[in-house]
């Protein structure tokens, strides 16, 4: 218990002394520590000090525009591994994570996509407490990510779109449709489109985005007739492009978009029908037709371009398309 109370008084003198003297501060609290021991009101003090780093750096993320969605993952991401690891932040070591991330997956079996995104949360709180002074050096630096196989998403035929079209007993759900295909926009930036925000004669719309970041996207001729037969056919005056099927007619919902889709998918026998699976289509054609990925990615409203290319899967006929042009 010594040994924690002089680290984390070195830890708490990071910003006011340089090394040498950190270096002369732990010798000197050893000294006069020798001999004694400390234990009282010392986890209490602990737990109160981990409260207080994670609200300040879920503080900081709000202010870098993350959704309150993310910022609600990211604290019971953290609260979790507190509860298991029992340490003060400032002692936690890389083999406390790296057994608690083994001891999590074992004992929930999630896949190690979802291991590494904890991972990743965890990365980005520690390296934050190592930006701020908070600790010499983020303890997650030494483990890497988790590798998971690779494997190829579905995406939706056309044949598949068509049936989908074509099964829509309500306009609104044939505008959602063609929406969805025509600009890969997120199901979320979707729900939280307004009347005023479509442009018929541009036929264009402005989105927000993940850390609420404005961008436009773009619907085909198709879709601006379905959208403005939906409109024509409103009796309500909500502002929401898309509202519920009956009255009050509310806004409608991510989760309202994920059901009619899994209800309409259902009934012409497509399985796994939901809104993610219409903006990697997107991609997928625009890559096949050519489209530049600079180009795609600022569409798809991606802040890197790895992003981007984890949706865009060429398909193995245009590669072999590509090898005779080039290469044969």
């Amino acid at each position: 218990m010594n040994q924690i109370f002089v680290t984390e008084v070195v830890q708490e003198m990071l910003s006011s002394l340089n090394n040498a003297q950190l270096k002369k501060l732990q010798k000197v609290l050893e000294h006069a520590l020798y001999g004694k021991t400390i234990v009282e009101g010392m986890q209490e003090i602990y737990s109160e000090s981990n409260e207080k780093m994670l609200e300040s750096f879920l503080g900081a993320k709000r202010i870098e525009g993350c959704s309150e969605k993310s910022l609600k993952y990211y604290e019971t991401t953290i609260k979790t591994m507190f509860t298991k690891v029992e340490k003060n932040i400032q002692q936690i070591e890389t083999n406390d994570l790296r057994n608690y991330l083994t001891e999590y997956q074992n004992e929930k079996q999630n896949s190690k996509v979802t291991v590494d995104n904890i991972r990743r949360i965890l990365s980005s709180f520690f390296s934050w407490l190592e930006d701020e002074d908070y600790i010499i050096k983020s303890p997650v630096r030494r483990i890497h990510r988790v590798k998971a196989a690779s494997t190829i998403k579905e995406t939706y035929t056309d044949e598949n779109l068509e049936k989908m079209r074509d099964s829509c007993e309500k306009l609104r759900d044939l505008a959602v449709i063609d929406l969805l295909a025509s600009t890969g926009m997120r199901v979320g930036e979707l729900v939280l489109l307004n009347k005023s925000d479509i442009n018929f004669e541009e036929r264009e719309c402005i989105v927000f985005g993940k850390g609420s970041k404005e961008r436009i996207v773009y619907f085909d001729a198709r879709t601006k007739i379905h959208l403005q037969r939906y409109l024509l056919k409103r009796t309500d005056d909500n502002p929401a492009l898309f509202v519920s099927l009956r009255s009050p007619y509310k806004r409608l919902k991510i989760g309202g978009v994920e059901a009619r889709l899994r209800k309409i998918g259902k009934s012409i026998g497509i399985t796994k029908v939901h809104p993610h699976k219409f903006r990697r289509t997107l991609a997928t054609i625009a890559i096949d037709k050519g489209m530049p990925i600079e180009q795609l990615q600022r569409l798809l409203g991606h802040q890197r371009i790895d992003t981007t290319l984890q949706y865009a899967m060429v398909k193995q006929s245009n590669v072999k398309l590509a090898h005779k042009k080039y290469i044969s």
